[in-house]
């Protein structure tokens, strides 16, 4: 049976970084590779060596690290078709719906377009972890780059089918403001405010708000509930489609 261990730290100003090491075979998984430095402090300090790095999207603070780190450990480097082109070092394209093995290691790969055109996310079943990038934040979403709000709207709705027991890991620490737009538009969800002081205390402590389990965000993340009574109503928004109750969350935080 698969035994994993997970690390995450920080990268650049905001970015995680995470790796994935499967300890029976010896697989380590970079999530994106935001900066070559943090990363191999990391590996050092694990004793680790990294066989492949999983990119979910082609933005510079995902991909900045790829091709000095294939040149030291020769890791394969896989990353979305759509965005092949954009992708430095890329070794193996995929696309969403295909399930692929990563050093024995089992991935989903997930349609999460809207961050941009081609982005995708990756689940690990057996891990019991979602990494994101930046299609789904704790409490949030990515920006709308290059994709609109009916593409966003569906790669959340495909990410909050997953089992709530799956740890999320997402491309940035952005819960704290992500947390004060939600309680703009759901001020009344009591499970929602309980996150956002706990996102509080954690930042002020100096300490991250992910990985955080799915089943949290499924309860408070408005951006995965567009289609909830209740955020309709307190949106004034009853009756709308979910989809423009959506576009109106992430209009609201732009804003922020």
């Amino acid at each position: 049976m698969a035994s994993f261990e997970i690390r995450q730290f920080m990268c650049r100003t905001d970015n995680f970084g995470v790796l994935l090491h499967e300890k029976e075979t010896g697989t380590t998984i970079s999530i994106d590779a935001p900066e070559e430095g943090p990363i191999l402090a990391e590996l050092e300090k694990a004793g680790w060596t990294l066989t492949h790095i999983l990119t979910t999207h082609h933005h510079g603070d995902h991909v900045a690290g790829n091709e000095a780190l294939k040149a030291r450990f020769h890791a394969e480097i896989v990353g979305p078709e759509e965005e092949r082109m954009k992708i430095p070092g890329i070794d193996r394209a995929v696309s969403g719906g295909e399930t692929i093995d990563v050093g024995g290691v089992t991935v989903e790969v997930i349609s999460t377009p809207g961050h941009t055109l081609g982005e995708v996310s990756y689940y690990l079943p057996e891990a019991q972890a979602l990494f994101a990038g930046d299609a789904l934040f704790s409490l949030g979403c990515g920006r709308l780059f290059e994709g609109d709000p009916e593409m966003m709207w569906g790669s959340m709705q495909r990410l909050r089918v997953l089992p709530g027991t799956t740890m999320l890991y997402c491309g940035h620490e952005y819960t704290a403001t992500n947390a004060k737009c939600a309680l703009s538009v759901d001020p009344e969800n009591l499970t929602l405010r309980e996150r956002a002081k706990e996102v509080d205390d954690l930042r002020r402590g100096g300490r991250a708000t992910l990985p955080v389990l799915l089943e949290r965000e499924k309860k408070t993340n408005p951006f995965l509930r567009a289609d909830d009574p209740g955020l309709m109503a307190a949106m004034g928004m009853e009756g709308a489609a979910p989809v423009d109750v959506f576009a109106a969350i992430r209009k609201k935080r732009d804003q922020y």
